[in-house]
C-alpha cells in the first residue's frame, strides 16, 4: 500500500502503519525506516488515538481467510474479521472521519455479510463509493490475481473510475492435451499468451547473472509427484497463476513454475511420459530445468519497485508467504490515482 502511495503521483505522507505479523512489519521497517509503525492489532488501538491522528485516508486489506474459495467462509462470525468490524464501528464516531477509503481484498468478499456492513456504514457516513473486481492483467502484467477493490470519498461528488476487465478470442485450441487439464484450460492459457497488450514474464526475471538459481529448481519428488498438475510457463509466456503464501513449500494452486530450457519442448516430454520408468520419467522432466520464481521475481511481477528490499535475515519461506499475503502495487497506484486526483470526480 505505502508503495503504491508512493507511485500514484499524489503528495502524501503516511502517519502511521499497523499490522501484527512481525516478518511483515520487519520488511516494511527495512523499507520505510523513518514511518510510524505500530505492532499491533487494530482493535486495540483507541478511539482517542485515531482522532489525535487526523487521518485523511485509511488504506486497508483486511485478513481475507474468511472469504476466501477454499475457506470456511465463515465471514463475520470467523474471529479474524474483528479488527475489519472494528474499524466500521469507529468510522461514524470519528471526530473528523477520512475523506479517502481503499479496501483491498479476495474475489469472494464482495458475497460477504461483512461487505453489506461495509456498504451500510459508508452511505451512513455520507460516502460514494465504487466496487471492482480487478487483475494485474489489465494492467499489462502477466500474472494472474483478481481482487476486490472497493474505493470510497466523502464528497458531493462521486466517483468515475474507468477499470474494465478485457476479453477476447484466441487462437483455436491444440489437438494435444498434455498434463492434467481441460481444453478449455488450454484454449484461455492460449488466449492470454496472445494478448500483445500483456508484457512478456522475461521482462521480470532478476538480472543478477550470479545468481544461484539451482536452489530454486523443483526436487526430483516434486517432479515426479507433482508434474501432470504444474503451471509452466516460458520466459515468452505472458502469463501466471497467482502466488500464494504456500509457494515453495506446496505445488496445487499455489503460483507458476518457469521452464528455464529453451531447447526442451514441454509437449515432447509430457507426451507418453506415464507408460516409461520412474528413472525415465525423471530424466525426461529435469530437462525442461523447472524452477520456482525466485522472492524477487514474484515481487517484480506483483508490480514493486526496485527499491523493494527484504533484510537479509529474513528466509526464503518468509519471503514467498508475505508477498503470497500482499497485493499488486501497479493495481493499488493506479486505484489511488483515480481516487485521490480530483480530475476523476464525477456525479
Amino acid at each position: 500500500m505505502h508503495f503504491a502511495l508512493k507511485d500514484c503521483g499524489v503528495a502524501a505522507q503516511v502517519v502511521v502503519a499497523v499490522d501484527i505479523n512481525t516478518t511483515a512489519n520487519q520488511i516494511y521497517q527495512h523499507n520505510f525506516p523513518c514511518t510510524p509503525l505500530w505492532s499491533k492489532s487494530i482493535e486495540g488501538i483507541p478511539l482517542e488515538d485515531f482522532n489525535k491522528l487526523s487521518i485523511d485516508a485509511i488504506l486497508m486489506s483486511p485478513p481475507c481467510q474468511p472469504f476466501t474459495r477454499l475457506g470456511l467462509k465463515r465471514d463475520v462470525v470467523d474471529q479474524r474479521t474483528k479488527s475489519f468490524l472494528y474499524v466500521l464501528d469507529l468510522l461514524p464516531k470519528l471526530s473528523s472521519p477520512p475523506r479517502y477509503i481503499l479496501l483491498e481484498n479476495v474475489k469472494g468478499f464482495e458475497e460477504s455479510c461483512a461487505r453489506n456492513q461495509l456498504v451500510k456504514i459508508l452511505t451512513e457516513c455520507g460516502y460514494h463509493f465504487k466496487e471492482m473486481m480487478v487483475s494485474p492483467t489489465s494492467v499489462g502484467i502477466p500474472n494472474s490475481r483478481l481482487r476486490y477493490y472497493l474505493m470510497a470519498r466523502r464528497s458531493e461528488e462521486g466517483l468515475s473510475a474507468d477499470t474494465h476487465s478485457k476479453t477476447g478470442d484466441g487462437p483455436e485450441c491444440a489437438q494435444f492435451l498434455y498434463k492434467l487439464e481441460t481444453r478449455a484450460e488450454q484454449q484461455r492459457k492460449q488466449q492470454q499468451n496472445s494478448d500483445q497488450s500483456i508484457t512478456q514474464i522475461q521482462d521480470f526475471l532478476d538480472p543478477d547473472v550470479d545468481l544461484n538459481l539451482e536452489q530454486y529448481l523443483l526436487l526430483p519428488k516434486t517432479l515426479l509427484r507433482y508434474a501432470p498438475i504444474l503451471d509452466i510457463v516460458h520466459p515468452t509466456s505472458r502469463r501466471s497463476i497467482c502466488f500464494t503464501k504456500g509457494y515453495g513449500r506446496y505445488v496445487e494452486g499455489t503460483g507458476s513454475v518457469l521452464q528455464s530450457s529453451t531447447e526442451a519442448e514441454t509437449e515432447s516430454v509430457f507426451r507418453g511420459l506415464e507408460e516409461h520408468s520412474e528413472e525415465e520419467r525423471l530424466r525426461r522432466l529435469q530437462t525442461l530445468q523447472l524452477r520456482y520464481f525466485t522472492p524477487r521475481e514474484v515481487a517484480n511481477l506483483m508490480g514493486f519497485p526496485q527499491g523493494f528490499a527484504f533484510p537479509d535475515d529474513v528466509p526464503v519461506k518468509q519471503r514467498y508467504k508475505v508477498l503470497g499475503n500482499s497485493l499488486n502495487v501497479v493495481v493499488v497506484s493506479k486505484l489511488l490515482r483515480i481516487l485521490l486526483s480530483e480530475e476523476h470526480l464525477g456525479r
